[in-house]
């Protein structure tokens, strides 16, 4: 069974830093790139970062510079290193799994499964 489980969230003072994991399992996690998307009250649901099956990694305009994605294979975890956060970064943060083997890119709706989320907050 395919399972996600992210942690590390929580509540911290604007220009604090927080990193996220994302724990896999039940599936080959070499081979599959992993998205982290986050999501605010009343708002849609927002691509972060992601990390290919090559290695990869993209961001979101908004956090370029202050995030950082990376993995570890060997405990099949992805992190997520946030820095200098904002207000605005204010949301859940989910991890999700892509839907094809090996891709390159970014994983798109629909993923092949993601996390019950992590819940982020920035005070001002």
């Amino acid at each position: 069974e395919v399972q996600l489980v992210e942690s590390g969230g929580g509540l911290v003072q604007a220009g604090g830093s927080l990193t996220l994991s994302c724990a896999a399992s039940g599936f080959n996690f070499d081979d599959y790139a992993i998205e982290w998307f986050r999501q605010a009250p009343g708002k849609e649901r927002e691509g972060v970062s992601c990390i290919a099956s090559d290695g990869r990694t993209y961001y979101t305009d908004s956090v370029k510079d202050r995030f950082t994605i990376s993995s570890d294979n060997a405990k099949n975890t992805v992190y997520l290193q946030m820095h200098n956060l904002k207000p605005d970064d204010t949301a859940v943060y989910y991890c999700a799994l892509d839907n094809r083997r090996l891709g390159h890119t970014c994983p798109r709706p629909p993923f092949r499964s993601e996390g019950q989320g992590t819940q982020v907050t920035v005070s001002s």
